[in-house]
């Protein structure tokens, strides 16, 4: 009953976000090329549904990958701070000018996806002088890092300039505001990708997230599968983040939430964790933009106020 319940409400919440903004788009209009309700439905507003539904399920997949990869219900890429790295690689391609477009796709998005494989190569060459790779202890170091990339940023906010600055202020709490369907395109294959090849993996995935040893003895080079799926991953969300910005806690939120509705085991729960989450994302985009608002919150913002008291609520539920 309540997953019928909360899949409804998402779902209501997904269709009418191409409906709710600060301009009403009258339905009788979408048919006529030549108004204004037209262009902003199949220009604006349906392009940024997309956007959000693949952004979405791309984060989720991420966090569901990042879960089982450490088995470790905290960890996403987000708490482990490559989200962190990938941010800051955009916010050096937005400093040095090096936002032009390359085959279609922002060479920001270049410098997002160095930025993430960076912090992830980083994060497993410490990680090696962590006994508790299992434990939290991995969960602070990706938390450590965090910090270090915040602080570089910092920096980049004081040798910018000042219109320079203010990009990087609104793209660090995340937007989902774009125009056509390029960036939407990229966004949906890059998502596309990692699902298929998690799906494809999902056998050796659902003993590897066992146990280790156990996989070895099973014939699974887990070394090689485990770096290459975190160089996917690190492709997938350097190229969602120098889009979006970075969106905190769908991929910590709607893996937890998949579990708790779908009782089966974690290897087949990769379909309804996508689509979760890119109901969720688009969801909190259409309550980010109620008409009762002045302007819309970022939607760093919306997910940042849900999933603050989900994190704390897991900590206290595992120390319970």
């Amino acid at each position: 009953m309540i997953k019928r319940l909360l899949l409804a409400l998402l779902l209501l919440l997904t269709l009418a976000s191409p409906f709710v903004g600060s301009v009403a788009i009258d339905l009788g209009s979408l048919a006529d090329t030549g108004t204004v309700g037209h262009q902003i439905f199949f220009e604006l507003r349906l392009p940024r549904l997309l956007l959000a539904f693949f952004s979405g399920a791309l984060l989720a997949l991420s966090g569901w990958l990042f879960q089982t990869l450490f088995r470790n219900g905290l960890m996403t890429p987000y708490t482990l701070g490559i989200s962190g790295g990938a941010v800051l690689g955009t916010g050096i391609a937005t400093v040095l000018g090096l936002n032009t477009l390359v085959v279609g796709i922002s060479f920001g998005a270049f410098f997002g996806f160095a930025g993430a494989l960076s912090s992830v190569m980083l994060l497993l060459w410490l990680s090696r002088y962590i006994p508790d790779k299992e434990g939290n202890s991995l969960l602070l170091l990706g938390i450590a890092l965090s910090f270090f990339f915040s602080a570089a940023l910092m920096v980049l906010f004081a040798v910018a300039s000042a219109m320079q600055s203010h990009a990087i202020l609104l793209y660090t709490m995340g937007s989902l505001s774009t125009m056509g369907y390029a960036e939407a395109t990229a966004v949906a294959l890059s998502s596309l990708v990692l699902l298929l090849f998690l799906y494809a993996k999902r056998f050796e995935l659902a003993i590897l997230g066992v146990n280790e040893e156990h996989a070895r003895l099973k014939g699974i080079d887990t070394r090689r599968l485990t770096v290459i799926l975190l160089v996917l991953s690190s492709l997938v969300i350097g190229v969602a983040i120098s889009v979006t910005g970075p969106i905190g806690f769908v991929g910590l939120i709607v893996p937890h939430m998949v579990r708790k509705l779908y009782h089966r085991a974690n290897h087949r729960l990769i379909v309804p964790v996508a689509l979760y989450g890119g109901l969720f994302l688009a969801a909190c985009d259409t309550l980010s933009r109620l008409p009762q608002l002045q302007s819309e919150l970022p939607i760093g913002i919306v997910t940042a106020f849900i999933g603050g008291p989900f994190f704390i609520y897991l900590i206290i539920k595992g120390r319970s």
